[in-house]
């Protein structure tokens, strides 16, 4: 039966980059996770009709995305490109539901223009903005 010898998915932030990263290729690949783990954050962000099991696997390839995006973004040295990356994890954050950490990373956005389009785009997150 070919359905039970399905091979788990294999995710882009399961791969290690092959090679160190400069800053914009390092700003893709955050943009790509993001991207490509959009639906399993609105998956944790929404309540819906999922079998606990299935909310846990979306819930896990969340975390290991987010982490795998935070991880890349530390490596960053430009900081109006690392700005720009963080944005990104903070809408994946945040399509999750994910506050917390969302304020948390708002909170290391230092380029106005960039924390300006967040709060308009995330208005939740001015209530720790100070």
């Amino acid at each position: 039966m070919w359905l039970f010898n399905k091979v788990k998915r294999k995710d882009i932030w399961d791969d290690p980059a092959e090679q160190p990263l400069g800053d914009i290729e390092a700003a893709h690949r955050i943009r790509a996770i993001c991207r490509d783990a959009a639906g399993c954050a609105e998956a944790v962000g929404s309540p819906d009709k999922r079998s606990p099991k299935n909310q846990q696997i979306e819930r896990d390839r969340y975390e290991r995305a987010a982490k795998a995006a935070m991880e890349t973004a530390m490596k960053i040295s430009d900081e109006l490109v690392r700005d720009s990356a963080v944005r990104e994890i903070v809408g994946l954050c945040m399509k999750a539901n994910n506050v917390k950490t969302g304020r948390a990373l708002f909170r290391a956005i230092h380029a106005g223009s960039i924390k300006a389009e967040v709060l308009k785009e995330h208005p939740s997150l001015v209530d720790e903005q100070g």
